[in-house]
């Protein structure tokens, strides 16, 4: 019987495909950044096509590393960016469009118009409105596009995230499907109901029949044609949001476990189990999953810019030459200048996500003095990666009524030990780092797995999720009071409307 899992993880800013051994070893691996387009300020895209071309030769890399043939395969596990979105004519399967990043802004005056529908919006959706997530991007789309519009009522064209645009390719048009925990996030989905909602549809005009069938995340839900990844077809067994495929691979699918992702951006949720909870904060309810696979809630908090502020770092001012860079930089500056205190970056580059939400919100430096070195801005754009943690999790704490004891971490960030220790410090918590830091891959692999008999039940599950390295709060209360006073002004400049 096939024993491997196939694990496409197609993030923001690269495409990683894993073969993975029912003993959960890593037996290969292929990596591709991935194009990025920012064709007005505050606009991002991507191209899709691009991004299928990069799955088929990573997955056939990956394949070739592990030395394995395809028909130890038993199946594949999808994993993505959620809010990111393609729309593309049924028949020819041509995009008629670059794909809309999650991070663009472009839908921020049709958000204004709906500010006063926000009420109807969460209790329908569990969501905010926020240019985030697609539904209002579509808008904006065949708002810019009538013909697509009327294509689309037609028939003719296909919405989908990118989970939906992968497997309508891999399938050649035979699966046209999402899953509930991507739905989730389009502002178009009932979450209560688990369906299209038709109010939210009416609400952004959106045609019910562009949108796929929307399923449970664990399959098998589809196949892959033959000649696409391997000669023959392979089940396409799960299907999940890259944040929910972190809790799920972090084993955090009893109510009240919770975990941070550190990527693009940052991603904190807590599962609820099969309770919707309400946030006061300005959190987000959405889908998540339960040990077996099925369908769960959480609350979420969504940090836009975490992992891209050290891109800008290294790409826009060309400061540091390598992530890893910016570890050594940090250290330096902390021991030039003891005092954390300035200056302070706020890195709203696409506006401020959870508990703030203003999408006109912009990037700031406050605090510079003519003693500020650059790697002074390099410590201070990793500690704003900790800040806007701890605003969160503060927010989740008011909304449960319970302090969480401890942080889960995993993402690519968290290989920088400054990071982590900080993050520890500023929260006053202890910190716990996946020793598997692709945790969200590995949501994905344990899913696919469980589907297609790889592993029997959810409890032996168990032995795939590894241990943590441990931080531990170092700070005085007195300090992380001072930094925390400093952080919050520095974060009221960056604002254009007052927090709620």
């Amino acid at each position: 019987m096939p024993q491997l899992i196939l694990a496409i993880d197609q993030g923001t800013t690269g495409t990683t495909v894993f073969v993975v051994d029912a003993r959960g070893r890593i037996r290969g691996r292929a990596y591709a950044e991935i194009h990025q387009f920012y064709p007005k300020p505050g606009w991002v895209e991507h191209d899709p096509e691009e991004i299928f071309r990069s799955v088929l030769t990573l997955s056939k890399k990956a394949i070739a590393a592990a030395k394995v043939s395809t028909s130890a395969i038993a199946g594949i596990g999808i994993t993505n960016q959620r809010e990111t979105f393609v729309v593309w004519d049924r028949r020819s399967g041509r995009p008629l469009h670059r794909a809309i990043v999650w991070q663009c802004r472009r839908s921020a005056a049709i958000c204004d118009a709906l500010r006063n529908r926000e009420p109807e919006v969460a209790r329908h959706t569990g969501l905010l409105v926020d240019p985030y997530f697609s539904g209002t991007k579509l808008k904006w789309l065949l708002d810019e596009k009538p013909e697509l519009r009327q294509r689309g009522a037609r028939g003719d064209l296909c919405f989908g995230t990118i989970d939906t645009w992968l497997v309508y390719k891999l399938s050649r048009g035979a699966s046209f499907v999402t899953d509930y925990t991507n739905a989730s996030r389009t502002m178009l989905f009932n979450l209560a109901r688990r369906e299209w909602d038709d109010e939210m549809l009416a609400m952004l005009d959106v045609p019910r029949v562009m949108l796929p069938n929307a399923v449970s995340s664990r399959g098998p839900l589809g196949e892959t044609a033959p000649g696409t990844i391997a000669p023959h077809a392979i089940p396409i067994a799960a299907l999940i949001g890259d944040q929910q495929s972190a809790l799920y691979g972090q084993g955090a699918v009893d109510a009240g476990d919770s975990k941070a992702t550190y990527g693009t951006g940052a991603f904190l949720l807590m599962n609820t189990g099969d309770k919707i909870v309400p946030s006061k904060n300005r959190l987000l309810t959405t889908a998540a999953l339960d040990a077996a696979g099925h369908p769960a809630y959480a609350l979420e908090g969504s940090v836009f810019i975490a992992g891209a502020a050290v891109q800008w770092l290294r790409d826009e001012l060309k400061v540091v030459r390598t992530a890893a860079d910016t570890f050594t930089e940090a250290r330096a500056s902390l021991a030039k200048n003891k005092d954390r205190s300035q200056p302070y970056v706020v890195p709203a580059f696409v506006g401020l996500g959870a508990p703030h939400w203003d999408a006109n919100a912009r990037g700031a430096i406050i605090g510079i003095t003519r003693g500020t070195t650059r790697a002074d801005i390099v410590r201070a754009t990793l500690d704003s990666i900790a800040y806007q943690v701890r605003d969160v999790i503060v927010a989740m704490e008011s909304d449960t009524g319970s302090p969480m004891s401890e942080l889960r971490a995993d993402g690519g960030a968290t290989a920088n030990r400054y990071l982590m220790q900080f993050q520890a410090d500023i929260l006053g918590k202890r910190v716990l780092r996946a020793k598997v830091s692709e945790t969200t891959a590995m949501g994905a692999v344990m899913l696919a797995g469980l589907a297609m008999g790889v592993w029997k039940s959810p409890e032996e599950l168990r032995s795939i999720v590894k241990g943590a390295d441990l931080f531990k709060p170092k700070m005085q209360n007195d300090e992380r009071e001072k930094l925390l006073a400093g952080w919050r002004d520095a974060v009221s400049r960056a604002l254009t409307r007052p927090s709620l």
